[in-house]
């Protein structure tokens, strides 16, 4: 019996600031309804790629909400919050939108608040790892945050950046987690990445 787990990282549904193109970081905007689509959408796909022990959350109300939908779908409990896979926090940046941010960042201002993506890193992986040992040999969907899903796909793959926009509200990043090692199989992100391992 295999004891690699499947981890299929999410992102939650569009919220209005994320059409109005601002940065949400830890301010806990709620879905909308174009997002509610997009979380039955994933759900969809996920049911035809099943079977699924477990769902589980970041806490803020745009994840939980799309987790709550794919749980459902899923005819699974209702999800669990996982500690580690909130989105990043982007202090001041915080409701500014990607124009605004360009200006403050082009005046060298400091970003107040601002966590470091190391630490996102430092928080999400050892989660998913988590995760791997709470459902080894199953599989598990963890709704998150662009942020985090970004911050995991650069430190698995070794890159430095990633297409602006490539991970897109609803998507799904599939990846196998055994002893430590977090191997990309899939993702909506990089239909291009060739599957690498990291620790």
């Amino acid at each position: 019996m295999s004891t690699a787990t499947t981890v299929v990282l999410v992102r939650h549904g569009e919220t209005d600031w994320n059409r109005e193109g601002r940065i949400q970081g830890s301010t806990d905007i709620p879905m909308n309804d174009v997002g509610r689509v997009q979380a039955h959408e994933a759900a969809l796909r996920l049911a035809g790629a099943g079977p699924w022990g477990a769902v589980v959350t970041s806490p803020l109300a745009r994840a939980s909400e799309t987790a709550a939908i794919i749980a459902s779908a899923l005819e699974l409990p209702g999800p669990d919050v996982l500690e580690g896979i909130q989105e990043r926090r982007h202090g001041v940046l915080e409701g500014l939108t990607v124009a605004e941010r360009r200006r403050m960042q082009s005046e060298a201002v400091p970003v107040a608040g601002l966590e470091p993506r190391a630490a996102v890193i430092g928080r999400a992986v050892p989660a998913m790892q988590r995760l791997s040992v709470a459902h080894r040999g199953g599989a598990v969907v963890a709704v998150t945050h662009g942020g985090v899903i970004q911050s995991v796909l650069l430190h698995v793959l070794g890159r430095g950046a990633l297409p602006s926009g490539s991970v897109a509200n609803g998507s799904l990043h599939r990846f196998r987690v055994a002893e430590g090692l977090l191997d990309l199989e899939d993702s909506d992100a990089l239909p291009f990445a060739e599957p690498t391992a990291s620790a």
